[in-house]
């Protein structure tokens, strides 16, 4: 993977791990917006409010870590113990993945789940999903895609 495209990964997985921070301590530490929250979304689904929005924490701290992570890593090529230990493809790969279905699992509760959506927490979650989705193309590109076509047949 050239320079430029482990840059740019690295800078717009650096900017959605720290977008996601606010919202991974707000579950966790149970700040009323994020109860009421839950409260509102729990109820259709008969669960119990409280651990719906742990997990939810929790599943979004380590996705902030998985980010993170990334954009530590990409100024990387081989130079360390740790470069010779991570791949940087398959862990931009997990956290970009894990980013893309953790923030449709919030656009659809924002939709289903609650009363009337927060658009701010729409155009984050999209936000998030179109970055990953462009990091993904990055990763995976036409020559990886090329090879497992030519493994498949």
């Amino acid at each position: 993977m050239n320079k430029i495209k482990k840059t740019s990964i690295g800078i717009t997985s650096l900017l959605m791990g720290l977008v996601l921070i606010r919202f991974a301590i707000s579950k966790l530490a149970g700040w009323d917006i994020s109860v009421a929250a839950f409260i509102e979304m729990a109820q259709p689904l008969g669960i119990d409010p409280t651990l719906f929005r742990l997990t939810t924490g929790v599943q979004i701290a380590l996705l902030c870590l998985s980010y993170l992570a990334t954009a530590i890593y990409s100024p990387f090529e081989h130079k360390t113990f740790l470069a010779n230990r991570l791949n940087f493809k398959r862990l931009s790969l997990f956290a970009n993945l894990f980013g893309f279905v953790t923030m449709s699992g919030a656009l659809l509760a924002e939709f289903f789940l609650r009363v009337e959506p927060k658009w701010l927490l729409v155009y984050i979650a999209s936000g998030i999903i179109i970055f990953s989705s462009l990091n993904i193309g990055l990763i995976i590109n036409k020559e990886s895609i090329l090879k497992l076509k030519s493994i498949s047949l």
